[in-house]
This record gives structure tokens, C-alpha cells and sequence, in this order.
């Protein structure tokens, strides 16, 4: 206190009393009073920086241009790439960086198919030196497989091996023109060629369009000069001729135990000693789903492609096949092959009786379609246009059922008249092959479907559409079945369902009827109405066949027809008279009757 207060104070304590003398302190001339806290004057962002969390990813201060453009300091990082520009980059294939460089497609190409052929390519990066077998690189001079060339020896070499083109004008026999298609021999066979002209050096003169070098040896220059043995005869011209080959001579078997019965007569009459009457209208009964298997045909050798019961009476049953025949079998008494039409050297496409049965149509891939008589299997017409038939149909009115249309491969519909075999008349507006043909409103019309996703309906005789349809949703529609009141056509899609138009003015879809639950798509397979209209069948390519309800579009019933082994069930048929008849067919072969 008594710095504070100077020397001349002193205490006010009367009681003390001080015994020893007292001195006086020296007074300083000046004192120095400091009453601001204290603070601190060092830089606080390096304070923030000493005071950081090291385990913290986030700034918390804003750092200065001069701290961020510091070089690296400490130890390095044993486990960093390090070496070359690339160390610090990250990946960009699997096995490290790769760098992109600017390279045509057609070095690129040719650089490869060097590495392959000669072991050996340029370093992108380095183009004057070379990668791989180096050896090889310095043999052919660093030559890429589009530099190479073979030399004037190995080209002669090899066109000493092959035959004279010949002379343009002569087409058949010896010296007959090859051009191109002249074929090379092996290493012991040479052909005499045209002697090089002396007077200028053999590989200096360019060669006429007949000529070619020729090196023999002494020891077979007999052998040389004389006619090649070994040339093969030149081709007879039925080889290579183009046209369809109709030169398949039909013929016909009979296969049952008698030909004619007591009264002489065949198996076109009708049998009438039967539990069921064959003449009566069909669709005069109820019909109703078949439930069991209960006769199996086995004849065909290949895949069934067309099956078709008797018009009217339904007593016999034709079939065709992918071996090219067709048969006649007898759908009563024994049940057994009665006749077999052969003329077809090609599967056959599609059958159809004429409306009064006694003739039927046989369409083929040998790009035939052939008329034969049902009851003694004569072959009594013949029709071709060059094209493949894919659908045949006679037409069903009495007046003009002399006449037929047949669908083909090149997008035209051909009219046929049976009686002069002449074409008289073509629809060509399809875009693509032919699927169906189908008569409605009372034969008068007919619709016609294709693989150009389309519908058409044309006025019978008159080659214009008086209908089109066409939609983005839809698909190629490729089998048919008119219902029996005439009113509507379904028809088998390519997206597993089958759809309805109508057969009338208008030809639209009747969106309400609209039948799933198959599978079909990749096939043709037949659908069939019931003759009295209940109900709709339809094959299936796991083997099965499919029954559904025409009012509601319900499946009712399905059963596994294509046998242990499977296949799809392509072709089916519904007896026009007995009420739960249906036959099968398929890719096995076997025709299969169920009820």
C-alpha cells in the first residue's frame, strides 16, 4: 500500500507507537496506469488451424491462396502410385489407366488384322517402332496386311490352278463360257491355258479376260497338254432351270378292302345304315365338348399341315401332310385308310373340298396347286403361277363353285377356273404373303388377311378392296373361322388370342369377343366354330386343345392332344353332324378322333 499511497502518508492507528526511528522512502517522479483487458494480437486463423480436428473432412476457416498453393510437405505415401503422369489419376478400366487417343476405325482395323495374321503392329504411341513378333516386323518391313501384296510368282501360282473362263458365245459343252464361276484344282492338276506371247516378258504383259499364267513342269507337260479328264461334264439344263418342277407324276393307291360294294357302290355314297342320320342340315343339333380319345390314324410320316371333313356329311375325312400326300380315311365302320393322293414332291400347304365333294384342291411348296378327284384319286387339273400357295378356297355359291382363289407368297390373291385352267383374275394389294381367305355375305364378298398385319374385304370378281384395316396394335392374322350365322369371322392372331369382325357391311371388331388363354404365337394353327355356333376351338402349340363359350368368351375345357412326347396341335377339324366330334393333327404326325 505504501507504493500506492506514497511516502508521505502514514497509518492512523493512535494505539501504535513505534519505537525505532523512522526514514523516508523516495518518491518516483511518474506512475503508469493500465485499466484495458489483455488480448490477443496473434493471427486467429492459425489459431483455428492449430486448434483444428484432424479427423474432421470440413474447413472451418476460409484458407488463403498462399496456404493452398503450398508444395506437399512430409513423408511420402508408400502406397500412392507414383511414376510416369498417370499416378494420380484414378482408373478407368480394370487394369489401370488408359489413355484415349485419336485413331481412325480403319488403321485401327488394319493394325488388328496385322497382329493377327503376322504377330506384329506399331506402337500407338510410338508409331516408328513396332509391338510383338519383331522378327516378323523386320522380315516384311513393318508392312500392315493392307500394304501386303502378294508377289508376281504366288500370283501366278495360283491362277495356273484354274480352269478356263471359255468363250462368251458358246453356252454348253466343252470351252463353254465360266467367267467368274471358273474353279480352282489342286496342286497336281493344271489346265492348258493360252501360251504368254514370246516377245514380251512372262508378268509384264497385262492378261486378256481369258487368259491366265500357266507353270508346268517338264515331266507333266504330256500330261498337260492333253484334254483334262477331270473336268465335270457341263450341266444339263433342267439343273438350272428355275421353273417350278411339275414333272412329279401324280399317282394313287387304294388301301381298302373292297372298292365297291354289293349295290357297286364307292365310299363317296353316304352310309345310311348308322345311328345318326349324315343328311340331315349340320348345326340342326346341340353339340357339346369332347371329353375322351377314341381312335387314333397313324400313316402320315411327317408333321399334319390340313385337315377337312366331308361337306355336309362328314363321313369321310381328308388329310394332308408335311411328306407331300394326302389321304381319304373313313370316319364310320372300320376307320380305316381308304385311298392316298401322291403328286407333291413338297409339303403340302392347304387342302379344301369342293362344295359338293366331289373334287379337292391340294395346294403345295412345290408351287402347285393340283385338283383331284375324290373317288378314284385322278389328278384332274393342274395350276401354277410360279409362286408358292399358301391358302386354297373354292368358292362356295353353286354358280361360280368351278372357280377357286388361292392365296400366294408374292402379296396376290389369283382367281382360278377350273374348267379352262386359265387365271382370270388377281388381287394384288397386300404387302406381304397371303394367310386366309374367307367367303362371307352369302359368297358375294370375300376377306382376305396377311403377313402385312392387315385386313381386306373385296367384292368377289372385282380386284379393288372395298374394306381395309389396319391397326398399330394389331398382328399378322393367320388362320380363319366363319361362324355359322354369318355374321362373323374369327380369326387366330399372332399375340395368343383369337378376335372377331364382322362379316357384314361394315367389317368392324367386335371388341367384346376377344378369346385367351392359348398359346399360338410362331405357328399356324387352325381354329373351328361348332356347327351350331356354341362354341370355338382353337389348337395350341404345347399340345393342347382349347374350348371356349361364344357368347361369353369363357374357357370351358382343355385337353392335351399332342401326345406323351408333345408337340404343337396345329390343324383341327369339327364333324359337321355328330354333337362332340372333333379330329386333331399336329407336328407328330397322328391324327387323333375325340368325343
Amino acid at each position: 500500500m505504501s507504493s500506492l499511497l506514497g511516502a508521505g502518508y502514514e497509518s492512523s492507528d493512535d494505539d501504535t507507537t513505534s519505537s525505532a526511528p523512522q526514514t523516508q522512502a523516495p518518491v518516483p517522479s511518474a506512475t503508469k496506469i493500465v485499466a484495458a483487458p489483455e488480448v490477443n494480437t496473434e493471427d486467429q486463423a492459425h489459431m483455428q488451424m492449430m486448434l483444428a480436428n484432424t479427423s474432421s473432412t470440413a474447413l472451418t476457416y476460409n484458407a488463403t491462396y498462399d496456404d493452398l498453393s503450398r508444395p506437399s510437405q512430409g513423408p511420402a505415401n508408400p502406397f500412392k502410385a507414383t511414376g510416369g503422369a498417370h499416378g494420380l489419376k484414378r482408373k478407368n478400366v480394370p487394369t489401370g489407366y488408359a489413355e484415349e487417343a485419336a485413331i481412325s476405325e480403319a488403321t485401327f482395323t488394319a493394325q488388328h488384322r496385322t497382329f493377327q495374321s503376322l504377330g506384329y503392329t506399331r506402337n500407338p504411341t510410338q508409331p516408328e517402332q513396332f509391338v510383338g513378333n519383331l522378327a516378323h516386323a523386320a522380315q516384311f518391313g513393318g508392312r500392315d496386311v493392307i500394304q501386303m501384296k502378294p508377289s508376281k510368282a504366288v500370283s501366278a501360282a495360283l491362277r495356273s490352278k484354274r480352269q478356263r473362263k471359255g468363250d462368251p458365245s458358246i453356252v454348253e459343252g466343252e470351252g463353254a463360257y465360266l467367267g467368274p464361276w471358273a474353279k480352282y484344282q489342286s496342286d497336281d492338276h493344271y489346265y492348258d491355258e493360252r501360251a504368254v506371247d514370246g516377245d514380251e516378258a512372262e508378268g509384264d504383259r497385262e492378261l486378256a479376260s481369258d487368259e491366265e499364267y500357266v507353270y508346268e513342269d517338264e515331266d507333266e507337260l504330256d500330261a498337260a497338254q492333253a484334254p483334262p479328264s477331270h473336268i465335270p461334264p457341263p450341266m444339263d439344263k433342267l439343273a438350272t432351270d428355275y421353273q417350278d418342277d411339275s414333272t412329279t407324276a401324280e399317282t394313287t393307291e387304294f388301301h381298302g378292302r373292297e372298292q365297291f360294294d354289293y349295290q357297286g357302290r364307292t365310299y363317296m355314297h353316304i352310309p345310311q345304315d348308322l345311328d345318326i342320320d349324315l343328311r340331315r342340315e349340320p348345326g340342326s343339333t346341340k353339340n357339346f365338348i369332347p371329353k375322351k380319345l377314341i381312335h387314333t390314324w397313324r400313316s402320315h410320316t411327317k408333321a399334319i399341315t390340313s385337315l377337312r371333313f366331308f361337306p355336309r356329311s362328314g363321313h369321310l375325312l381328308l388329310s394332308a401332310a408335311a411328306d407331300g400326300q394326302a389321304k381319304i380315311w373313313d370316319a364310320y365302320h372300320s376307320r380305316e385308310l381308304l385311298r392316298t393322293f401322291s403328286g407333291h414332291s413338297k409339303a403340302i400347304t392347304d387342302t379344301d373340298f369342293h362344295p359338293t365333294g366331289t373334287t379337292f384342291l391340294t395346294a403345295s411348296y412345290d408351287r402347285q396347286i393340283k385338283l383331284w378327284d375324290t373317288e378314284y384319286g385322278k389328278c384332274v387339273g393342274r395350276f401354277s403361277t410360279g409362286k408358292t400357295p399358301h391358302v386354297v378356297r373354292f368358292n362356295p355359291a353353286p354358280e361360280l363353285a368351278h372357280e377357286f382363289l388361292a392365296g400366294m407368297s408374292d402379296k396376290k390373291i389369283v382367281q382360278f377356273d377350273t374348267r379352262s385352267g386359265a387365271l382370270v383374275q388377281e388381287y394384288d394389294h397386300h404387302l406381304a404373303a397371303i394367310n386366309t381367305i374367307t367367303f362371307v355375305d352369302d359368297n358375294r364378298r370375300f376377306i382376305s388377311t396377311s403377313d402385312d398385319k392387315s385386313l381386306r374385304a373385296w367384292e368377289y370378281g372385282i380386284p379393288v378392296p372395298i374394306k381395309f384395316i389396319a391397326e398399330p396394335y394389331m398382328f399378322a392374322l393367320t388362320r380363319a373361322a366363319p361362324h355359322p350365322n354369318g355374321r362373323y369371322v374369327a380369326f387366330q392372331s399372332g399375340d395368343n388370342q383369337i378376335v372377331v369382325y364382322g362379316a357384314t357391311d361394315k367389317f368392324r371388331q367386335n371388341r367384346k369377343k376377344s378369346f385367351r388363354g392359348h398359346n399360338n404365337a410362331g405357328y399356324g394353327i387352325d381354329i373351328r366354330c361348332s356347327p351350331d355356333g356354341q362354341f370355338l376351338a382353337s389348337g395350341d402349340s404345347a399340345g393342347y386343345v382349347c374350348f371356349w363359350d361364344w357368347k361369353t368368351g369363357k374357357m370351358y375345357h382343355k385337353i392335351l392332344a399332342g401326345g406323351k412326347e408333345g408337340g404343337a396341335t396345329t390343324c383341327l377339324d369339327w364333324h359337321p353332324q355328330e354333337t362332340s366330334k372333333v379330329v386333331t393333327g399336329g407336328l407328330d404326325g397322328i391324327i387323333r378322333y375325340w368325343d
